[in-house]
């Protein structure tokens, strides 16, 4: 004789076989991803190697200096740049060639961008040590030259200075206006032409010259000023005392002479004879 199975049993049954087929279902749906999310995560590309290579050893302005690179084949988009560094070349897929720019001592970055081949960024760093302590080359002494060391009034005179300042200009009282300001020529020459002055007078003048507001040389020129006539003077002529004039009756030719009123040497005048 079979048992009768009452309204709370086969509730409980019941609750028990759904709950089991629930437990189920969501163990097999985070078993299994969605194909959105696999997509997602496979197109995200991995981070590519890249590496920038310097010279170890300190390095002075102005040298030649050559940097390598490593980067994935098929990079594109690089580039390589620092405040150390000027005139910066790609010399192949993996080199690079620069000048070391006017820098004080110290390390500079280097930084090194571009493009993976699969679209990644790509980024490097390295440290350039600069030491700067060379001696810096002397510059040349200033020079001043005229195209002339002699001038009139109103004459032309044409001024040079060669010098490594920013501004230039000579001085003279034998120039219109005292001072002449030059025309730099952008390659250290500076020119112009100065008058001398109207009223000059005859004589020596300095030239002085300056560059960047110093005087550095002071150079010698002559003049000749306007000459004026001399006023006429009235020069009485000498009379000496003690010789009287001759007779026109006393006046004698010698031979081989010309009459100059004068008594030839031995004469004595009849008046004075005793």
């Amino acid at each position: 004789m079979r048992k009768a199975l009452t309204i709370s049993a086969i509730a409980l049954a019941s609750s028990m076989a759904l709950g089991g087929a629930t437990t189920a279902f969501a163990a097999d749906s985070t078993a299994s991803p969605s194909p959105s999310a696999s997509a997602s995560a496979s197109s995200t590309p991995k981070p590519a190697h890249a590496a920038l290579s310097v010279p170890t050893s300190p390095v002075k302005p102005g040298d030649s200096v050559t940097l390598s690179m490593e980067v994935p084949d098929g990079s594109t988009n690089l580039s390589v740049s620092s405040s150390a560094l000027k005139n910066v070349k790609m010399t192949d897929g993996r080199g690079v060639s620069a000048t070391i720019a006017d820098v004080k001592d110290g390390d500079y970055g280097v930084s090194l961008v571009g493009t993976g081949p699969e679209g990644q960024k790509l980024q490097a760093t390295a440290q350039l040590h600069v030491k700067a302590d060379s001696p810096k080359p002397t510059p040349a002494p200033s020079t001043v030259q005229l195209s002339t060391d002699f001038g009139r009034a109103g004459d032309k005179v044409v001024v040079t200075v060669k010098t490594s300042a920013k501004d230039a200009s000579v001085k003279s009282l034998a120039f219109a206006g005292g001072q002449v300001n030059l025309k730099s020529d952008g390659e250290g020459a500076f020119t112009g032409t100065a008058t001398v002055a109207q009223d000059v007078k005859s004589g020596y003048y300095g030239v002085d010259a300056y560059a960047g507001g110093k005087k550095f040389d002071t150079v010698k020129f002559s003049t000749e000023g306007k000459s004026t006539p001399d006023k006429k003077t009235h020069v009485n002529p000498h009379v000496n005392p003690d010789v009287k004039p001759l007779k026109p009756s006393d006046h004698k030719t010698p031979r081989g002479s010309v009459n100059t009123g004068q008594a030839p040497v031995g004469y004595v005048a009849e008046s004075t004879r005793g």
